[in-house]
């Protein structure tokens, strides 16, 4: 996926999804509020939902739109976000 290299607000999003964790990380270690700790989880899921929606849009556009891809090439791409947003969405 060469056209999600050195995006800027990608990298952004990942690197707020890490110290989210992280921060969730040390409120486990010190023993934080249990409501705090699945607050910053909820928080953490709803910013790899963000980034998973970017990524997957980004994809679609540049890999499956028209004419960006051979017919047979496509379903196979097309098969393949199919299986991915399927074990996404167990």
């Amino acid at each position: 996926m060469s056209h999600t290299i050195g995006d800027k607000k990608l990298l952004a999003r990942v690197r707020r999804m890490k110290g989210q964790v992280q921060a969730v990380e040390h409120a486990l270690e010190t023993g934080a509020d249990c409501a705090a700790v699945l607050q910053q989880i909820a928080a953490i899921r709803g910013a790899a939902n963000g980034l998973m929606g970017q990524v997957l849009e980004s994809h679609v556009r540049e890999h499956l739109g028209p004419g960006a891809l051979p017919e047979a090439q496509r379903r196979q791409e097309l098969e393949q976000v199919i299986g991915v947003l399927r074990s996404y969405l167990k």
